[in-house]
């Protein structure tokens, strides 16, 4: 059972959020995600005062005040924070509808959400922190949904972690089974050896769908997580139902004079650590929007702060430079070339380009046109690299709309 300190202070706008949060940890964290975790949790009520929680081997504590480094701060009102911790409300919606804001391991305040009340307790659309083992990796994953409604699995693009797919699992999960997975070398998932090319995460994504029991799934993938959807079609189509792609990332068709530099170039150099400000991070992502100041600021440094935490690990370094690399080095001609292979896709598609995208130009859709000329096809006007957040409503529509056809 949790140590509780603290639980005599005085009731703030109506709210003893020393009580529900006490309350929640004498409960313990044993069959949680949180179980193994050692964090500083603080809560930051803006209009009442700060609250700190420490978790360590299954336990936990809270008090009063604040903590120097917390491994994640949560900032918002007393009465939002209350909702959350005592399960009336859901600190994704929260964080989306700028109601609440993030600094630290966004990772782990995904994990804190709806962990203070017991699954039966919840909707279903709440999400749901898990882990299991796909392919000996260990993977981290968020769950919303019905149990019994037709699955969904969201992938998410290189650098980036499931975080980066949370509005299609807030939408997609009134109706839908959502599984939101950090890929094998990013994000809370381990990062293994391996070689990070496109079949390598199809057999994993295989393997994750089988311990879940997703075959049969929806994939939506944004950038790398389309290239790794279409694989998962290609080679596993009994497994998917069909393919949503949020400008993914095909083998490159020019460029191609750089493959025996990009050869030479070992994963093992991210071994050394990288020097990163937050401020270039944050410049980096805004320059995957056609207009970044569209998404509110906060999004933007809770982000920066997780793509900083990730990568200063040396392990998920490995993992980055080692996808990066198979990115470039992909065939895009012969018999094995990714161009060649994409007329066999089974599954039924729907590609959505951005036409003001850095990374994957809205040109590829007339080579996949060519490819698929069955699939759906829609440039998108004033939009980067990712759809889903830049334009959610129009996205989700597009979405939904092919989903109901199938």
């Amino acid at each position: 059972m949790g140590n509780v300190k603290g639980v005599t202070a005085p009731v703030l706008a109506g709210v003893d959020l020393d009580m529900l949060l006490s309350t929640r940890l004498r409960r313990g964290l044993a069959g949680s995600v949180l179980e193994k975790r050692t964090a500083t949790i603080v809560f930051d009520a803006v209009d009442s005062g700060v609250w700190t929680v420490e978790i360590a081997g299954g336990r936990g504590q809270v008090r009063r005040g604040s903590a120097k480094n917390p491994t994640v701060l949560v900032r918002s009102s007393i009465g939002i924070l209350a909702g959350i911790v005592s399960g009336r409300d859901s600190g994704l919606a929260a964080f989306l509808d700028g109601r609440l804001t993030v600094r630290g391991d966004l990772a782990l305040s995904l994990q804190l959400d709806g962990l203070f009340t017991e699954d039966d307790d919840r909707p279903p659309s709440m999400p749901r922190s898990r882990q299991t083992l796909a392919m000996g990796v260990r993977t981290a994953y968020l769950e919303a949904g019905p149990p019994d409604a037709p699955p969904v699995i969201l992938l998410h693009g290189l650098g980036a972690t499931n975080a980066s797919m949370l509005p299609c699992l807030a939408d997609l999960a009134v109706d839908h089974r959502v599984l939101a997975p950090d890929s094998p070398g990013f994000g809370a998932s381990d990062a293994p050896r391996g070689p990070y090319s496109p079949a390598w995460f199809a057999a994993w994504l295989e393997a994750f769908q089988r311990v879940t029991d997703s075959r049969g799934a929806v994939l939506i993938g944004n950038s790398l997580g389309g290239r790794i959807a279409l694989e998962a079609g290609l080679t596993h189509p009994a497994s998917v139902r069909a393919l949503v792609l949020l400008a993914p990332s095909p083998a490159f068709r020019r460029l191609r004079q750089v493959v025996p530099l990009v050869r030479r170039v070992s994963p093992e150099l991210a071994r050394v650590p990288w020097p990163m400000s937050h401020r270039l991070v944050v410049e980096g992502i805004r320059g995957m929007f056609s207009q970044p100041d569209r998404l509110p600021g906060p999004w933007y440094d809770a982000a920066a702060d997780e793509s900083i935490r990730v990568l200063n690990d040396r392990a998920h370094r490995v993992a980055f430079m080692s996808c990066a690399r198979r990115i470039y080095l992909e065939d895009a001609y012969g018999a094995a070339g990714f161009w060649q292979r994409l007329p066999t896709l089974l599954p039924p598609a729907l590609f959505l380009w951005g036409d003001r995208d850095r990374l994957v130009p809205a040109s590829f859709a007339r080579h996949v046109a060519l490819c698929l000329p069955g699939a759906g096809q829609i440039v998108m006007e004033d939009c980067g690299h990712v759809p889903h957040y830049e334009h959610p409503v129009e996205t989700m529509a597009m979405v939904r709309g092919f989903l109901e056809h199938l």
